[in-house]
C-alpha cells in the first residue's frame, strides 16, 4: 500500500512539473488577450464576440488536456493544477492593465523621441539660417531689419528662437511645437525684411511654416 501511495505521489509529482507550466501560461495568455480585448479600443466593438470566442476555445484546447491528463493521474495533482491555474487567471487579470499602460508608454516615448530628432535637426537648420544674416556682412548690409529687435517681426523672432531653445534643452513634449513657430516667425521677419529694404519678396511659400 506505501509503494503504491509512493508511485501516485511519483506520478502525480511529474505530472505536475511536465504540464503544470503548460496550463499556467495557456490560461495566463487567454486571460490576457481577453482581457486586452476588453480594454481594447470600443470602435470594432461587432467583431468581439467572435474574437472572444476563439480566444477561449484556443485556450480551453490547450488548458484542458494540461488540466486533466494530471488530475487523471493523482487526484492531488489535480488540486494542485487547478489552483495553478486559477493563481494565473488572477494574476493575469491584474497584471494586464499595467503592462497595457507600460507598453503605451514605451510606444508614446518613442514617438515623442522621433518627434524630438526631427525637430532638432529642423531647428538646426533653421539657426544656420538665421546666423547667415548675423555673420555675413553683405547679408548683414542687405538685411539690417532682421537684426533690428524694435522692428514686432524681429522681436518676436528672438522670442521664438529663445523659447526653443529653452525647450530643447530640457527635451519638452512642446518642443516641435516651438521649432515650427520658429520657422514661421523667422519667415515673416525674413519677409518684413525684404519689404524694408525694398527687396521682392524670394523666399518659397512652404518655408512660411
Amino acid at each position: 500500500m506505501a509503494e503504491f501511495l509512493f508511485q501516485g505521489l511519483h506520478q502525480g509529482a511529474w505530472a505536475v512539473l511536465l504540464c503544470g507550466p503548460v496550463l499556467v501560461a495557456s490560461v495566463a495568455a487567454t486571460v490576457f488577450a481577453v482581457r486586452r480585448r476588453a480594454l481594447g479600443p470600443k470602435g470594432r466593438a461587432a467583431e468581439v464576440p467572435d474574437q472572444l470566442f476563439w480566444d477561449l476555445f484556443l485556450g480551453s484546447c490547450v488548458a484542458l488536456p494540461a488540466l486533466i491528463i494530471p488530475a487523471m493521474v493523482s487526484p492531488w495533482s489535480g488540486l494542485v493544477m487547478a489552483g495553478a491555474a486559477v493563481a494565473a487567471g488572477i494574476a493575469a487579470h491584474h497584471a494586464t492593465p499595467r503592462y497595457l499602460a507600460w507598453h503605451a508608454g514605451r510606444r508614446e516615448h518613442r514617438r515623442q523621441l522621433s518627434a524630438h530628432q526631427a525637430a532638432t535637426a529642423r531647428h538646426d537648420e533653421l539657426l544656420l539660417r538665421w546666423r547667415r544674416y548675423e555673420l555675413d556682412p553683405a547679408s548683414m548690409i542687405d538685411y539690417p531689419a532682421l537684426t533690428d529687435v524694435r522692428l514686432p517681426e524681429t522681436s518676436a523672432l528672438i522670442k521664438a528662437m529663445r523659447t526653443a531653445d529653452q525647450l530643447r534643452t530640457a527635451a519638452h513634449a512642446t518642443y516641435p511645437d516651438a521649432v515650427g513657430s520658429l520657422a514661421a516667425t523667422l519667415a515673416a521677419a525674413e519677409r518684413a525684411a525684404e519689404r524694408a529694404a525694398g527687396i521682392p519678396s524670394r523666399q518659397p511659400a512652404d518655408q512660411a511654416g
